[in-house]
C-alpha cells in the first residue's frame, strides 16, 4: 500500500510540476476562448501555447538540468531550499518575458495579462521566501492556476458548475496530500503556498473586475 502511494505522490508532483502549469493553462485558455468567447486563429493558439510552453517550462527547466549536471542542483524537484535561490531568479526572468509575449505580442485579453504578471510576481516572492522558508512551489503554481480560471471566469462572466470546483478542489487536496506524503513540505509551508498563488491571479483581477 505505501509503494503504491508513493508512486501516486510521486506522479502527481511530476504531471502538476510548477514549470509545467503555465502550459495548462495557456492550453485551457485557449480552449474555452476558442469555444465559448470568440474563435481563435490556430496559429495564433499554437503561438500562444508554445511560446508558453518555452518561455515558463522548457528554459527554466534546461536551466535547472544544467546545474544538476555541473552539481549546483540535486535533482529537478531542488529540494534543498538553499539551492533554490538561483533556478528560481532564472525562472522569474523567463516568466517575465512571457509577460511580454502575452500582453505585446499576443494581446490577450487584460485578465489573462494579470494573470500573467501576478504568476510572475508569486515567483520572485517565493524566491524571497525560500531564502528563509521552504514555502511550496507546487502548491504555488496551482494555486496560481486556480486563481487564473478564476479570473478567467470572471473576465468572460462564467459561472463554473458546482462539479467543476469539485474537480479543482480534489486537484489541489491530492497535490498538497502528495508533497506532504513525499515528506517535501510541512502542512503550513504546501497552505501558504497555495494561498500565495492564489492571491497573485485572483485579487488583481477581482480589484479591477469590480473597481470599474
Amino acid at each position: 500500500m505505501k509503494r503504491a502511494l508513493d508512486i501516486i505522490a510521486q506522479a502527481l508532483s511530476i504531471i502538476l510540476y510548477p514549470l509545467f502549469v503555465p502550459t495548462y493553462g495557456m492550453a485551457l485558455f485557449c480552449y474555452g476562448h476558442h469555444t465559448q468567447v470568440s474563435p481563435f486563429d490556430s496559429v495564433w493558439m499554437i503561438v500562444a501555447i508554445a511560446g508558453t510552453f518555452v518561455l515558463t517550462c522548457a528554459i527554466p527547466l534546461s536551466i535547472i538540468l544544467y546545474m544538476i549536471f555541473r552539481g549546483h542542483v540535486r535533482d529537478i524537484y531542488i529540494r534543498d531550499a538553499r539551492e533554490r535561490t538561483s533556478p528560481y531568479q532564472y525562472t522569474t526572468i523567463a516568466f517575465g518575458f512571457w509577460c511580454i509575449l502575452l500582453i505585446a505580442v499576443l494581446k490577450v485579453p487584460t485578465y489573462i495579462s494579470v494573470v500573467g504578471v501576478g504568476a510572475t510576481l508569486a515567483i520572485g516572492i517565493v524566491t524571497l521566501i525560500n531564502r528563509y522558508w521552504k514555502i511550496s512551489a507546487h502548491l504555488t503554481a496551482m494555486g496560481g492556476l486556480f486563481g487564473g480560471f478564476m479570473s478567467y471566469c470572471l473576465g468572460i462572466g462564467a459561472i463554473p458548475m458546482w462539479t467543476t470546483y469539485t474537480v479543482w478542489l480534489g486537484l489541489i487536496l491530492l497535490l498538497m496530500y502528495a508533497r506532504l506524503w513525499l515528506n517535501a513540505h510541512t502542512p503550513g509551508q504546501v497552505i501558504c503556498g497555495l494561498l500565495l498563488g492564489l492571491a497573485f491571479t485572483l485579487i488583481p483581477n477581482l480589484i479591477i473586475y469590480y473597481g470599474t
